[in-house]
């Protein structure tokens, strides 16, 4: 029989050469007969941690640091296996721990730099890399991860070049490509992100989500190349279970619920699967309120918020205690004021890491968190995934199912989710009576008086619109608007400019159809107030499609500007013919193509028949339960409680009809 040290070195030996599976049971025979052997309680916790076994590996490390605290390294790994089971403060703790032992090891550096990141500590995490890269200057992960830290702080530039700094040292570092697409996003430089994003794709074809961010990043600045071929690849990708995707970007180009059920189901088992650290409390008997935490990153100037910060103003104070969970900022604009002014508390939650906000959500007792937003923007899903409250909510900012077992309920209407489709959501649908979308009717429209020269548009001729963003703008749609011109002598299309490419591609996109491109008009952004009054100026609002109108139909509506909209296949696609009919006007929803060219073109020619529709639009706007606040308050109190009693009586979530 071999020795215990000739085990040991052949478990070293193998372990070596990659054999994982005989180095394991060779550690495991030198510690049957030594159970305090640190070198191979190490190496074995080393060998179950590469195998993805890392509950297990913990405990083995654990036991070779009671035995011997002075090995950096056997700290070094406990840290690493820490991270993968998502413990970032413990592993902040191992890390530092070998670091006193041994500080001149660069991975140590960067790997404690990584756990910071991951508890939002982002400048502590930045000096870490810098450490590291000192030490060994040409180490492409470090440099990569401080651009991770330099991103979470919002100093997009300097993270920029951070990460194509690793790039210089490692063309193939995929990571650092998603940076530089994601930073050069955010500074709305979409041209070079879709860039970054294809070189991704040329060093691995499969990376997930790629493909998605490639073809959204072309849609913001209306660049259609292979747009229909990207779509169908995408799709096919998504049916044979590959996440090529993200479901916030697949929304604006796929018309299938199926498809974007699936996309949101393999996005939130990829990134934001069901954690096991919170288990939501019971519904407490001590606070005789409920308590509605509002989880978003939009509590400002923000289109979602134009539309819900009357409702969150007008709750039954005598039912409901309303709190805010803010992970994006405050602007001190009046729209912020009212927001906090409605709230019991507002915590900002940036600098907090999920699990801490999760803790945050549990500590107020909060028994219905509301997902605000879904999908879009920094909505801190993984909150979502560790189950703080008892009752969580897809609410108004993802027009589609989140496809995550931890959320119970979607907000919804029976325009924009037909009873025969809830199949499609992973969530039980609540059926608000006439309207999901909710409207502010304290929306304030400036007093000016916009003339056509004021926005660029021709004194005469009809003028079409559509303020929706421009990523919604698909070639099929495109076709439709130029025919509509070409059939409609002297008619321009007003649209809204998101950057200097759009007006560049679109314009080039009428030529090629025969249109002469000084037809369309880009109105520059500027103040909600003023650019309501300039909707004064317009005629007809032109819809899109798969994703409509939301809240530029209700902003269009409001100032009375009528909207023609063609009723699509999914939850975003049917929202401004939800809106038309809570504003009782159904005769502007098109059933097809045809049919939404020719009420086009009819509208435009017949101005007593236009006249008629501005007429009974105005005539309904404060009369119909669109825009009528009040009443849209009182039944989502009632869908709250709703959730509420069923929880209370023990029963599981079920769809419910108001």
């Amino acid at each position: 029989m071999p020795s215990v040290e000739e085990t040991f070195r052949h478990g070293l030996k193998a372990m070596q050469n990659g054999d994982a599976k005989s180095a394991e049971t060779c550690f495991r025979r030198t510690l049957e007969r030594q159970p305090r052997h640190v070198g191979a309680l190490n190496l074995l916790s080393l060998v179950l941690q590469q195998s993805n076994r890392s509950k297990e590996a913990e405990y083995f490390v654990r036991c070779a640091l009671e035995i011997d605290a002075s090995s950096d390294a056997a700290f070094y790994n406990h840290g690493l296996i820490l991270q993968k089971l998502k413990r970032p403060a413990e592993a902040v703790d191992r890390f530092t721990r070998a670091l006193q032992i041994n500080p001149s090891i660069a991975q140590t550096w960067n790997n404690r730099g990584v756990s910071l990141n991951d508890l939002k500590r982002h400048q502590e995490a930045a000096a870490d890399f810098d450490r590291a890269t000192a030490l060994e200057p040409n180490y492409a992960e470090a440099f990569y991860n401080k651009g991770n830290a330099l991103a979470g702080l919002k100093s997009y530039e300097a993270a920029l070049d951070s990460y194509r700094r690793a790039l210089a040292l490692n063309p193939k570092l995929e990571g650092a490509w998603v940076g530089c697409g994601n930073v050069l996003h955010a500074l709305k430089r979409h041209a070079e992100a879709a860039e970054a994003f294809a070189a991704l794709l040329k060093i691995n074809p499969d990376h997930p989500c790629a493909k998605g961010m490639l073809l959204h990043q072309r849609m913001l600045i209306c660049d259609w190349h292979d747009i229909e071929a990207s779509i169908a690849e995408i799709d096919r990708d998504l049916a044979a279970g590959r996440l090529s995707a993200e479901p916030s970007g697949w929304q604006f180009v796929s018309s299938s619920p199926r498809s974007l059920q699936r996309c949101a189901e393999l996005f939130a088992a990829a990134r934001f699967p069901p954690e096991d650290k919170t288990i939501a409390r019971r519904l407490s008997a001590e606070h005789k309120k409920i308590r509605i935490g509002y989880l978003a990153d939009m509590f400002r100037e923000h289109a979602t918020l134009h539309l819900m910060i009357g409702v969150l103003e007008l709750y039954d104070r005598s039912r409901f205690e309303v709190f805010g969970f803010d992970s994006g900022w405050d602007d001190h604009s009046e729209t912020r004021r009212r927001i906090d002014a409605s709230m019991k508390e507002m915590l900002d939650i940036t600098s907090l890491n999920d699990q801490s906000v999760a803790a945050a959500v549990l500590d107020r007792e909060i028994d219905i968190l509301v997902h605000l937003n879904g999908w879009f923007g920094d909505g801190r899903t993984g909150v979502f995934a560790r189950r703080p409250a008892p009752i969580q909510v897809n609410y108004l900012g993802t027009p589609a199912t989140m496809g995550a077992s931890y959320i119970d309920y979607i907000i919804a209407d029976r325009h924009v989710i037909p009873p025969a489709e809830k199949g499609f959501y992973t969530e039980k649908v609540v059926y608000l009576p006439d309207c999901y979308q909710p409207n502010d009717r304290k929306r304030r429209v400036a007093e000016r008086n916009f003339s056509r020269v004021d926005c660029g548009l021709p004194e005469r001729g009809f003028v079409f619109c559509c303020f929706n963003n421009n990523f919604k703008i698909l070639p099929n749609v495109f076709d439709r608007w130029m025919r509509i011109l070409s059939r409609v002598d002297g008619s321009v299309l007003w649209l809204l400019q998101d950057n200097e490419h759009v007006v560049a591609n679109l314009r080039s996109q009428a030529a090629a159809r025969n249109v002469d491109p000084d037809r369309l008009v880009f109105a520059p952004r500027m103040p909600l107030a003023d650019h309501l009054a300039r909707h004064r100026v317009a005629d007809l609002f032109l819809d899109t499609l798969p994703y409509n109108a939301h809240t530029t139909a209700s902003d269009a509506l409001w100032t009375g500007l009528p909207v023609l909209t063609l009723l699509g296949e999914s939850f975003a696609g049917r929202v401004a013919a939800s809106l038309l009919r809570a504003v009782g006007i159904p005769d502007l929803i098109a059933a097809d193509p045809q049919s939404y060219e020719q009420l086009a073109i009819e509208l435009a020619g017949n101005p007593g028949k236009l006249a008629a529709v501005r007429q009974k639009l105005a005539g309904n706007r404060l009369t119909m339960p669109l825009f009528d606040t009040e009443l849209y308050a009182r039944h989502l109190d009632a869908a709250y409680i709703a959730m509420f009693e069923r929880y209370k009586a023990g029963a599981a979530p079920e769809h419910i009809e108001l």
